[in-house]
């Protein structure tokens, strides 16, 4: 079997410029871009992207609406937790009978003698 050959200085610059040529002279040959269809490339993509950002801009909204609703939502079940709390502790609370003030117990005590006269006038 053969060694191998290792390559010199000189030779690997020669490849390597024969190789920058040949891409170049690909290029040069490729044909110009005309400028109607350069128009039309441009405007397609312009296109592009404004469909990208409508769609952007709609997902956007649609994120913020979703957020707005979840605090919504999260605000009226903490009103509902509250009002559930503040009805749980009125009906925890013992039942304090209030004292009538004088004049609700005076008008009691009227209304208890106009009666006991009205009965004794029927008899």
């Amino acid at each position: 079997m053969a060694a191998f050959k290792e390559q010199s200085f000189q030779e690997r610059n020669a490849l390597s410029a024969k190789a920058k040529q040949a891409a170049l002279d690909k290029l040069r040959a490729k044909p110009p871009v005309d400028e109607a269809e350069l128009a039309e490339r441009r405007a397609a993509a312009a296109a592009r992207e404004e469909e990208k950002a409508r769609l952007s801009a709609e997902k956007k909204a649609a994120r913020e609406q979703e957020i707005a609703d979840k605090k919504a939502r999260a605000a009226e079940a903490a009103a509902a937790a509250a009002e559930a709390a503040a009805a749980a502790a009125e009906a925890a609370k013992p039942y304090i009978p209030t004292m009538p003030t004088e004049a609700e117990m005076k008008a009691a005590r009227d209304a208890r003698y106009a009666a006991r006269k009205q009965r004794a006038g029927k008899k």
